[in-house]
């Protein structure tokens, strides 16, 4: 089974303040499809975030991404609207290279 990785990246107002908003909306995520997170930040600019979801299907990513509450949520947490960025990929490989 192939899955399919979101990747966001966007500016916030307040990496903090953003990271709240997010951690708070977890149960909202995992109900409707996302499977696993990471969150990156920016070492230059530390409220450039990249954040990643798994998900089972594109289907459910995009599903995802045209919620209003999932946009009102990012507009409370103060990201920059004409910052975000959405892709999708599809996982090809994992794994870790320990002992190679």
């Amino acid at each position: 089974m192939t899955s399919t990785i979101a990747l966001i990246r966007h500016r916030v107002a307040d990496f903090d303040a953003w990271k709240t908003v997010y951690d708070g909306f977890a149960p909202i995520q995992a109900e409707h499809g996302v499977q696993g997170h990471r969150v990156l930040r920016s070492i230059e600019n530390p409220n450039d975030v990249i954040v990643t979801h798994t998900f089972d299907s594109r289907e459910a990513a995009t599903s995802f991404f045209a919620m209003p509450e999932l946009k009102e949520a990012m507009s409370q947490a103060g990201v920059d609207a004409d910052s975000v960025e959405v892709s999708y990929f599809d996982e090809v490989e994992a794994g870790a290279l320990v002992g190679v």
